[in-house]
C-alpha cells in the first residue's frame, strides 16, 4: 500500500511540475492542434490553380474555347500570355510559372487530324505538380463548328522539362539541404546559448568589452560554418549517389545556403531567449520546424494549399529556399533572376535578429 502512495506522489509532482512549465503545456495542446489542421486542412495531393502562362499562336474562337475548358478544370491558372514557347520557357527556368501552354498556329487543322493540338510544358523540378499538369492531357477538345474532336490518344501533350524522367531524388535532395540546415542551425544555436545560461557562463561574457549584439552574433557564426560543411556533404552524396543535377552556379548554391543559414541562427537565437532550458529549446525548435516541413513545399504540393496556408508558408525561410535551391540546381537560373527570395530570406534575417538582440538585452538587464 505504501509503494502505491509513493508511486502516486511522483505522479502528482510530474502533473503538477508540467502544470507549472508552460511551454510544455503549451506544446501538449499546441501540436496536435495544429498536426490536425495541417494534415486535415492544408494538406492536398491534387495542386490546383498552378500558375500557367498561356501561348495561343492561333488566336481563333476554337482555340480560346480550349483555353477556357483547361481554366475551367481548376488545375490552371492563368498569369500571363506569351507570343512564342521561348518566353514560356523562360518564365519556367526562373520559377515565375509551373506551366506553359502552347496552342500552335496550325492549332485546327491539327485538332481535326487527331494530332497533339496543344503542348502543355511543365515544371518538372516537383513530381507532383507533373502529375497535376498530366490531369489536362485526359481533356477532350472541341473541334471547329462545335462538338468535340476525333478521339485521339493524345490531343494534349504534356512535356515535362529538367526532370523528364520523373525521379523524386532529383527534387528531394536539393530540399533535404534545406530541411537539415533548418533543423540543426535552429536547434544548435538555441541550445547553446541556452546552455551558456544554464552552466553560469553568461555573465562571464557579458563581461567583455563585447557588445551584446556582437556577443551574439560571435556565438553563432561557428554554426555557420558547420552549416556549409553539412552542405558540402549533401551535395556531394547527392551527386554521387543520386546523380543529382547541377545545372546553375555552384557558388549560387552556396549563397542560397548561407542565407538560409543566417536566418536559422537567427531565429534560434530569438527561441534561446524564450527558452530557459535546453529541452524548452528543443521543444520550440521542433515546433517551428513542423511547419517547414509540411507546408513549404517540401513534401508536399505548395499549389494545392489554401491560400491561407500558403500566406503563411510565405513567413517560413525554408519555404524561399526550396524556390532558390530548386530554381538554381534543376533549372539553371541565378540568384539575380531569383531575386524575390533573396529578398525574403535577408529581410527575415534582418527582422529575426533585431527581436533576438533586443529581447536578449531585456532579460540581462
Amino acid at each position: 500500500m505504501k509503494s502505491w502512495r509513493r508511486l502516486w506522489a511522483v505522479v502528482l509532482k510530474e502533473l503538477r511540475q508540467i502544470r507549472r512549465d508552460r511551454i510544455s503545456m503549451a506544446m501538449i495542446v499546441a501540436i496536435p492542434v495544429i498536426d490536425l489542421l495541417l494534415f486535415g486542412y492544408a494538406i492536398n495531393f491534387n495542386p490546383r490553380n498552378l500558375d500557367a502562362m498561356i501561348i495561343d499562336q492561333a488566336n481563333t474562337a476554337t482555340s480560346r474555347a480550349a483555353v477556357m475548358d483547361m481554366r475551367a478544370t481548376g488545375i490552371i491558372e492563368i498569369t500571363g500570355v506569351g507570343d512564342s514557347p521561348a518566353q514560356g520557357m523562360e518564365q519556367l527556368r526562373r520559377g515565375r510559372i509551373s506551366a506553359a501552354i502552347v496552342l500552335p498556329p496550325d492549332y485546327e487543322r491539327r485538332l481535326a487530324d487527331g494530332r497533339a493540338a496543344v503542348q502543355v510544358m511543365v515544371d518538372g523540378t516537383d513530381t507532383v505538380v507533373q502529375a497535376a499538369a498530366v490531369q489536362l492531357a485526359q481533356l477532350p477538345l472541341e473541334a471547329a463548328g462545335g462538338g468535340r474532336a476525333r478521339p485521339a490518344p493524345a490531343q494534349i501533350e504534356v512535356v515535362s522539362f529538367y526532370n523528364p524522367e520523373r525521379r523524386s531524388a532529383v527534387s528531394i535532395v536539393p530540399g533535404l539541404i534545406g530541411i537539415i540546415l533548418t533543423m540543426t542551425m535552429t536547434m544548435f544555436t538555441a541550445m547553446a546559448v541556452v546552455r551558456e545560461r544554464e552552466r553560469g557562463n553568461m555573465e562571464l561574457l557579458i563581461a567583455t568589452p563585447l557588445s551584446r549584439a556582437g556577443l551574439m552574433i560571435g556565438k553563432v557564426l561557428p554554426y555557420a560554418v558547420i552549416g556549409l560543411v553539412q552542405t558540402t556533404l549533401i551535395l556531394v552524396l547527392g551527386v554521387w549517389m543520386f546523380d543529382l543535377p547541377l545545372r546553375g552556379s555552384l557558388l549560387d548554391v552556396y549563397v542560397a545556403a548561407l542565407l538560409l543559414i543566417l536566418a536559422n541562427l537567427a531565429m534560434g537565437l530569438l527561441i534561446s531567449t524564450r527558452a530557459s532550458t535546453q529541452f524548452q529549446a528543443i521543444q520550440i525548435t521542433m515546433f517551428v520546424f513542423l511547419p517547414s516541413i509540411l507546408i513549404s513545399g517540401f513534401m508536399f504540393p505548395f499549389a494545392g494549399m489554401p491560400d491561407v496556408v500558403q500566406w503563411l508558408a510565405e513567413l517560413l525561410p525554408m519555404t524561399h529556399f526550396l524556390r532558390l535551391v530548386r530554381g538554381i540546381m534543376l533549372r539553371g537560373a541565378s540568384l539575380v533572376e531569383l531575386w524575390p527570395g533573396v529578398l525574403a530570406l535577408l529581410a527575415f534575417t534582418l527582422v529575426t535578429m533585431t527581436l533576438a538582440i533586443l529581447r536578449f538585452r531585456k532579460r540581462l538587464d
